[in-house]
C-alpha cells in the first residue's frame, strides 16, 4: 500500500505542532512564562527601558515583580488573579445551563435535526458564518458555538476538531466582522474620537462608521474560513480515531418531538420577555439612563440569559420528552458538565497569572509604542503603509489581547499621522480591527486561548499549544491576505466604509 505524498504545507504544520507539543503541559508552559516575565521585569528595569505614552505625554517604565512591591502584587492578588480571570466565570455558569440542556437530551435531538437539515456542502459555510456572527452577542461564540461546532461535524462523520476550527474562527479570527454592531464599535469609536481631535478638536466619531465594510467581511470571511477548512484543515486531519461517539444520526421519536415542541415555546418565551425589555425605548433591559442597547443590562447580562434559556429549554424538553423525572436529574446535568472543566481550571490558574504578571510589568505596553514608533518612522507610501499598519497590529496583538487598550496606545500615534496624509480616523480605525482580529487565533495571550485548548483535548488526548496554533495557523494566514486584498481593493475603489463615514478626510 502506497503512502500519499504530504504536501509542504502539511509537512510545515506538522512540524509547527510536533514542536509546540513537545513543549511542555500547557499548565506548566504558562506557569514557567509567568516566571520568565517576572524575570524580565527585573531585566527591563535594571536596562532602563522606557517609553513615551502617545495619548498622555508620561514616560512609560516596566514595573519589577522581583522587588518588594513585585512580590506583594504576586501574593496579595493570586487568588484575584485566578478568580478575576474573565473566561472563567463566564464559561462555568454557561456551562452550568447548557449541562442541564445536554443532560435532557435537548442538545443531542437539535444536533440530530440540524445535520439532517442540512446539506452537507454548505455546513462548514453555516458554522464559520454563525461564528462570525455570534460576536454580537459577546462570549456566546467561545463557550457555546466552538464546542457544539466539534459535536455536529462528529455528527456528520466529519472530524470534530474540523469543525471545532471552523467555529474558532469565524469567532475570534473574524472577531470585528458582523452584520450587526457590536459592543466594541462604540468603545473604538470613543478612543478614534478622541485621537482624531489632536487634529481637529471637533471631530466626531460615529460608532457605525466601520459597517459598510464590516459587513462585507463577515460574508469574506466565512467564504475564506469554509475553503481553510475544506481544503486543508480537513484532508491534513484525516478521518477521527479518537474515543468520542458521534450522536446517532436518525429521525426524533414521538416523546422527542413533544420535548422539542415544549422547549421551543419556552425559547420563544424567552426571546419575548427579552424584546420587551429592549423594543420600547424605556425598555427595562435598556440602560437605565441612556436607554441604549450596547452598553445595556441585557449586553452586560448576556452570560446569564445563557444560562437562563438553556437551563429552562433543557427542563421543558425533560419535561415533554420524559428524560428528567425529578429535579436530581437536572442537577446531575449540571455537575456532569463541571465534571469535564477539571484541567481547564488547572490551565486557567496558570495562564491567569501569567496574564495578569504580564499585564503589571507594562512590558506589553512598551513593546506596543516601540513597535507604533518604527512604523511611523518607515515613511513609507499610503497603502504600504496602511498595510505595514495592519500587518504590526496583528503582530502586537500577539502579547497585548485587548483590542481596546491596543487601540488606547495606537489610535493617537496613527489617527493623526493618517490624517495628515489624508485618510480619515474611521478608515484608520477600519485598517487597525483588520490586524487586531487575524491573529486572535494563534495567540495565547488571547483571553479564550487555554479553553480552545481545553476544548481539543477532549477529542486528541495527545494535543496540546501546538495543536490549536498548527490548526489554526492557516485561517489566520488566509484571513490576513484575504482581508488585505479586500483593504486594498477598497481603498482604490474609494467605497464608503460606513454611515457617514468616508475613506478620506473631509475638511
Amino acid at each position: 500500500m502506497t503512502k500519499t505524498k504530504r504536501s509542504g504545507v502539511d509537512r510545515f504544520l506538522a512540524i509547527i505542532e510536533k514542536a509546540g507539543n513537545a513543549l511542555p503541559h500547557p499548565a506548566t508552559l504558562f506557569a514557567i512564562l509567568a516566571l520568565v516575565v517576572v524575570l524580565i521585569s527585573w531585566i527591563a528595569d535594571l536596562s532602563g527601558m522606557s517609553a513615551i505614552h502617545p495619548a498622555t505625554g508620561e514616560p512609560v517604565t516596566p514595573k519589577n515583580l522581583m522587588s518588594a512591591e513585585g512580590l506583594h502584587f504576586i501574593l496579595s492578588k493570586m487568588v484575584v488573579n485566578f478568580t478575576g480571570f474573565a473566561p472563567l466565570g463566564t464559561v462555568l455558569v454557561a456551562l452550568l445551563g447548557i449541562g442541564i440542556a445536554e443532560g435532557s437530551g435537548l442538545i443531542g435531538a437539535v444536533l440530530r435535526a440540524v445535520v439532517l437539515a442540512s446539506p452537507k456542502r454548505l455546513l462548514t459555510f453555516v458554522i464559520v458564518f454563525a461564528g462570525v456572527m455570534s460576536n454580537a452577542a459577546s462570549e456566546v461564540g467561545y463557550v457555546l458555538l466552538v464546542p457544539l461546532a466539534a459535536v455536529i461535524f462528529l455528527a456528520a462523520g466529519r472530524h470534530p476538531l474540523a469543525g471545532l476550527a471552523a467555529a474558532f474562527a469565524g469567532v475570534s479570527g473574524g472577531y470585528s466582522a458582523n452584520l450587526l454592531l457590536g459592543t466594541v464599535d462604540p468603545l473604538l469609536a470613543g478612543l478614534s474620537q478622541e485621537a482624531a481631535r489632536i487634529i481637529q478638536p471637533d471631530y466626531l466619531v460615529n460608532p457605525a462608521c466601520n459597517y459598510y465594510f464590516m459587513a462585507a467581511s463577515t460574508f469574506v470571511i466565512a467564504a475564506l474560513g469554509t475553503w481553510v477548512t475544506e481544503r486543508i484543515v480537513v484532508p491534513r486531519l484525516g478521518t477521527y480515531q479518537g474515543e468520542e461517539k458521534p450522536e446517532e444520526i436518525r429521525r426524533a421519536t414521538p416523546q422527542e418531538r413533544k420535548g422539542m415542541l415544549y422547549a421551543a415555546i419556552t425559547v420563544l418565551a424567552v426571546i419575548g420577555i427579552v424584546l420587551w425589555g429592549l423594543l420600547p425605548e424605556d425598555g427595562f433591559l435598556r440602560d437605565p439612563a441612556t436607554h441604549e442597547v450596547l452598553h445595556s443590562p441585557f449586553m452586560s447580562g448576556i452570560v446569564a440569559i445563557i444560562f437562563l434559556s438553556s437551563a429552562l429549554a433543557g427542563i421543558a424538553y425533560g419535561i415533554g420528552a420524559g428524560t428528567f423525572k425529578s429535579d436530581n436529574d437536572v442537577m446531575k446535568g449540571m455537575a456532569k458538565s463541571m465534571e469535564t472543566l477539571g484541567s481547564y481550571i488547572v490551565l486557567v490558574f496558570f495562564a491567569a497569572q501569567f496574564v495578569a504578571y504580564f499585564n503589571e510589568t507594562r512590558l506589553g505596553l512598551i513593546l506596543a509604542i516601540k513597535g507604533a514608533d518604527m512604523l511611523k518612522a518607515a515613511n513609507l507610501g499610503p497603502i504600504p503603509l496602511m498595510l505595514a499598519f495592519v500587518l504590526i497590529s496583528a503582530t502586537i496583538n500577539l502579547i497585548m489581547g485587548s483590542a481596546s487598550a491596543k487601540w488606547a496606545i495606537m489610535a493617537p500615534v496613527f489617527i493623526p499621522m493618517f490624517m495628515l496624509l489624508g485618510y480619515s480616523p474611521e478608515f484608520t480605525q477600519m485598517a487597525y480591527r483588520v490586524g487586531d482580529s487575524v491573529t486572535n487565533i494563534i495567540s495565547p495571550m488571547m483571553s479564550y486561548f487555554a479553553l480552545i485548548v481545553a476544548f481539543i483535548a477532549r477529542y486528541d488526548k495527545k494535543a496540546g499549544i501546538g495543536t490549536v496554533i498548527s490548526t489554526m495557523l492557516p485561517y489566520s494566514l488566509v484571513f490576513l491576505l484575504g482581508w488585505s486584498v479586500m483593504l486594498v481593493i477598497w481603498v482604490v475603489l474609494e467605497l464608503p466604509i460606513g454611515p457617514g463615514a468616508s475613506m478620506f478626510l473631509t475638511q
